[in-house]
This record gives C-alpha cells, sequence and structure tokens, in this order.
C-alpha cells in the first residue's frame, strides 16, 4: 500500500463525502476516524455525561458514521491510535487536535456554514477555540490546515475575510453535489408534495419558534400534501408531536431515508437553516428558506 491518509468523518454528509474522496485515492492507504479531541475535558465530557451528544463528536452521529463505516469495509482507526499519517483531510477544522498537525492537513468543505454572529465575533477576538461559537460560523477560518479546499469564490472570500490566508485556500467545489441530478432517478413511493426539511435549532442550544414555522410551512403547502423530513440529532418524539398537532393528518414524517431523494420528488422545498437548499435549488425546485442566496455564498 502507498502512503498512508486519516480521513476525520462526522455527520453522515460528511462521511460519505470522506468516502467518495478515498475512492479516487486507490494508490493510499486510507483510513478513517470519527472528528475526535486530545482534550481531558471534552474526551469526559463525552464519556461520562450527554452533553456532547447533539454534536458530531459523539452521540448517534458518531455512532451512525462508524456503522457507515463498516458496512463499506473501510478501515477505522478511531483517535489515530494504530497509525502515523501522511495527511489528514479535515470536514470540521473548529477541532483539530496539536499532536495531528505534525501531519498535512487538508481541509474540505461539505456545506454551508453557519452566519457569522457576535458570538463568532467574541470567540474569534479573544482567541478562543472556534468550537467556543456553538456553531459552525467559524468553520473553513481557523487558518490552522495547510490547504483548504472551498466550495466556491464566495466561500473562499468568507473564509479569507474570517482569517484564513488566502494563498491556502482552493475552489473545488463540493463532492457530495457534483452529481445532483442522479437523485430524479429514485425509488422513493412519493411524489408531488410540498418538503419540509427541519433543523436542530432548539438541539443546539439556539432559539426557534417551531410552532410558527409548522403553521407557515401548511400556509405554504396550501391544501398539498406536506412530508416532514426531520433532522437527524432532533428530538424525534417532541417534533412528530408538533407536527401531528399543527398539520393535516395525511401529512408524512421521516427521520431517516435519503433526503436528496425526497427532493427530487417534491413540489417545493421548505428549509430552515440547510445545506439541503443546494439540492433544491439545482434541481430547479421553489425553495423557502430562513437563508438568503447572500448566505449560499454562491
Amino acid at each position: 500500500m502507498g502512503r498512508k491518509i486519516l480521513f476525520i468523518t462526522g455527520s453522515m454528509n460528511q462521511t460519505s463525502q470522506m468516502h467518495q474522496i478515498a475512492q479516487e485515492l486507490t494508490d493510499f492507504d486510507c483510513w478513517f476516524s470519527q472528528i475526535f479531541a486530545d482534550s481531558p475535558l471534552i474526551n469526559a465530557l463525552i464519556k461520562y455525561t450527554p452533553f456532547i451528544d447533539s454534536t458530531i463528536l459523539a452521540g448517534q452521529f458518531r455512532a451512525n458514521s462508524e456503522k457507515y463505516i463498516r458496512e463499506h469495509n473501510l478501515q477505522m482507526d478511531y483517535m489515530a491510535q494504530k497509525n502515523r499519517y501522511d495527511l489528514v483531510v479535515y470536514c470540521s477544522d473548529l477541532i483539530i487536535p496539536d499532536r495531528m498537525l505534525q501531519n498535512k492537513t487538508l481541509w474540505v468543505q461539505e456545506g454551508m456554514v453557519d452566519g457569522y454572529t457576535w458570538k463568532s465575533k467574541w470567540v474569534k477576538n479573544l482567541h478562543f477555540p472556534p468550537y467556543f461559537s456553538g456553531d459552525t460560523s467559524l468553520n473553513g477560518a481557523s487558518n490552522i490546515c495547510d490547504i483548504y479546499c472551498a466550495a466556491s469564490d464566495g466561500y473562499k472570500d468568507y473564509f479569507v475575510k474570517r482569517g484564513t490566508n488566502v494563498s491556502k485556500i482552493l475552489v473545488t467545489g463540493i463532492p457530495n453535489y457534483d452529481n445532483i441530478r442522479q437523485f430524479l432517478k429514485n425509488d422513493f413511493p412519493y411524489h408531488n408534495y410540498v418538503m419540509v426539511a427541519t433543523s436542530d435549532i432548539r438541539e443546539t442550544f439556539r432559539k426557534e419558534d417551531r410552532i410558527g414555522f409548522i403553521k407557515k410551512a401548511t400556509e405554504i403547502a396550501a391544501g398539498r400534501r406536506l412530508l416532514f423530513k426531520l433532522h437527524p440529532n432532533e428530538i424525534y418524539d417532541r417534533a412528530v408531536s408538533e407536527i401531528k398537532e399543527h398539520t393535516p393528518a395525511d401529512t408524512l414524517i421521516f427521520q431517516s431515508g435519503s433526503t436528496n431523494d425526497m427532493i427530487a420528488n417534491c413540489e417545493e422545498l421548505i428549509t430552515q437553516y440547510s445545506t439541503v437548499v443546494y439540492v433544491g435549488m439545482a434541481l430547479g425546485k421553489k425553495v423557502h428558506s430562513y437563508l438568503t442566496l447572500k448566505n449560499c455564498t454562491a
């Protein structure tokens, strides 16, 4: 085998993207690890409390990612304990252990980042770890990796503005969105509905008027059938109860399944803060979102 590369995984979108990249590198010895920290405090919180289960460090995110790795017979090296690596490929630079900086590092954008807020500015100005912002607004902005692969020229400008050296950034696009049209051919059994893709706003300790959002989605549907695809990090029973109380009886609710197939078969797409707006836009769907086109950073 050739030189060793470690791919750092996170959400299922991040994990599948890392797999796609690895599939093109057949001359290399590719390994995978869920994102991890060497901080004793963070690892104690992971081990002894549920506090970090809503992040990609632990909980269902890690469980689903490692299940995917096993199902695809990929080599796993959680926390980089088995090997020394020539290259480490990250999907997030919010947490990178110091010991991993002994290797060449590359960051690949896998979706949109959260909007820059007063918290982001506070964390940046005080030189706190970027994860202190509590969101992804500083993802791609740490300037810590050797190379950054950005989705677009707009995102390149964003990352430069937030602190990453322009000489490090290459505009490569996003592998998971290179061939969106493939999802038009699918076996998802429902069609001609208005799809609602929710976000884990409450689970990540942000304010949300979920009932107001559900009522607005029902208003947009204007009698057409609704389909809700819940964010995998949401508290399922609570979300389902709210939807059933405020939508028609024939409303469909899914916690799992191919989001892209569901978007391909819908008439309109309603989102909160989600990268799936890119899928809807690419497939020519009418998209409603809390985000603006400026947020999407074309």
